[in-house]
């Protein structure tokens, strides 16, 4: 670790041996959907088909099978410092070759990634897959008037949550910890709807009938995500923010508030102290929203520093579930990880050499200047050889070894893919 820059933030009283040793215990789910342009292993060639979900560009060398997908995402783990987890989406089961439609899937299509986690030491998080589907092609899914979709998807929600607590059964010796099972559905309308109040008292009882089955939170957690519009819901989303928030503190699940799932001009940080007071756990799902929710690789910005300062501040680094999701098939969608994962864990450690302490003493006496004054002086502050000391420290390449490494990777793995 560089000492100087050690000192440095010890003459702010903060001290930087014990902010790393917190990073270090903070995991971050790292989002398969990256791998292969959200296109899962349902079938052969399979890709989007609605729902809500759009990727472009079509950059050589994704994966095109589960084995190619955990080798990209074991180099991606070897990319970002720490231990961290994996979150699935339901159509990346193994499912060898046959039709497996979602209200059939079960436990056994994920034993192959419940082993490859044992062997990296990771955990799993999971996502029912309510998109990409027959019967989600007119954007309603369980707010759907149709009472056998309605069914059909609930049926699948059942399925994806026994699957999340065996994920989180078979790994909580290796982490510690639970499988997120997060849920999110595209329902909504293009056009005005006429019936607003009916789609949201379906989604209600349709989430009921879901979330019935109690598991034991040792092995698996719920969340809710909410979302204020997306493609082909401009004008409507039946899981909005306020529905969402009401169904989570009604039912005793987590709420997963996703940053580009708001106005470009709201503030997730700020959400935060106000969640916290009223929820022990919460989700986050890190995004860039360049134009709403376009899922823009993450860097780290004002908005991502935004936001991890507030997980600090607010003392709640144990009870808040960070996700990555983003997906952008324009680039190496390993570099993409790596850039994206880094920059979250550069906003962690960021505030956590904070000077906190001091900083809320000058809010208590109301002393503006001094407050102000420190924010500025802690842009200048030696953060780049701290974060330099953490990758060495975890024997991981520094940022400036990373284009280097991911493009020999590149040369060496994925531009024979695109030969083949």
């Amino acid at each position: 670790m560089n000492d100087e820059a050690v000192e440095r933030y010890a003459e702010l009283g903060v001290d930087v041996g014990k902010a790393i040793e917190t990073l270090k215990t903070i995991p971050l789910s790292l989002h398969c959907w990256q791998a292969d342009d959200v296109g899962g292993f349902e079938r052969p060639g399979a890709e989007l088909s609605g729902g809500g979900i759009l990727v472009t560009g079509a950059y050589p060398g994704k994966a095109r099978s589960i084995p190619e997908m955990r080798l990209d995402l074991e180099k991606v783990m070897s990319l970002i410092p720490g231990r961290h987890r994996l979150n699935l989406h339901a159509i990346y089961g193994e499912f060898g070759g046959r039709p497996v439609d979602r209200d059939e899937i079960g436990p056994e299509h994920f034993t192959g990634w419940v082993n490859w986690a044992k062997d990296q030491g990771a955990g799993l998080d999971f996502n029912g897959s309510f998109f990409s589907h027959p019967k989600a092609g007119d954007g309603f899914t369980l707010s759907h008037p149709d009472e056998g979709i309605r069914r059909f998807w609930i049926e699948h929600g059942k399925r994806s949550r026994e699957i999340a607590a065996v994920l989180g059964t078979e790994l909580g010796g290796v982490t510690g910890s639970p499988c997120i099972l997060n849920t999110w559905i595209p329902d909504g309308t293009k056009d005005l709807p006429a019936d607003r109040l009916g789609y949201r008292e379906r989604l209600r009882d349709s989430l009921d009938a879901m979330l019935a089955e109690k598991f034991p939170a040792e092995h698996m957690k719920d969340a809710v995500e909410t979302k204020l519009f997306g493609i082909g819901s401009e004008s409507y989303v039946v899981g909005s923010h306020e529905f969402y928030m009401g169904y989570a503190a009604s039912r005793g699940t987590m709420i997963c508030l996703d940053t580009g799932h708001f106005h470009p001009t709201e503030s997730v940080a700020d959400k935060l102290s106000a969640v916290y007071l009223f929820f022990d756990e919460l989700l986050l799902h890190v995004s860039r929203p360049v134009r709403w929710d376009s899922d823009h690789v993450v860097i780290f910005n004002d908005d991502v520093a935004d936001l991890t300062r507030e997980v600090v501040r607010c003392g709640r680094i144990e009870g808040t579930h960070i996700g990555l999701d983003f997906f952008d098939g324009t680039m190496n969608r390993v570099g993409a990880y790596a850039v994206g994962g880094r920059a979250v864990l550069k906003g962690l450690l960021a505030a956590l050499l904070e000077p906190h302490g001091k900083l809320k003493e000058y809010d208590d006496e109301g002393n503006a200047f001094a407050r102000l004054a420190l924010f500025e002086q802690g842009r200048t502050m030696p953060f780049g050889a701290v974060w330099d000391g953490y990758c060495e420290e975890m024997g991981v390449v520094s940022d400036r070894g990373l284009v280097n490494d991911v493009m020999t990777y590149e040369r060496q793995v994925l531009s024979r893919r695109a030969e083949g």
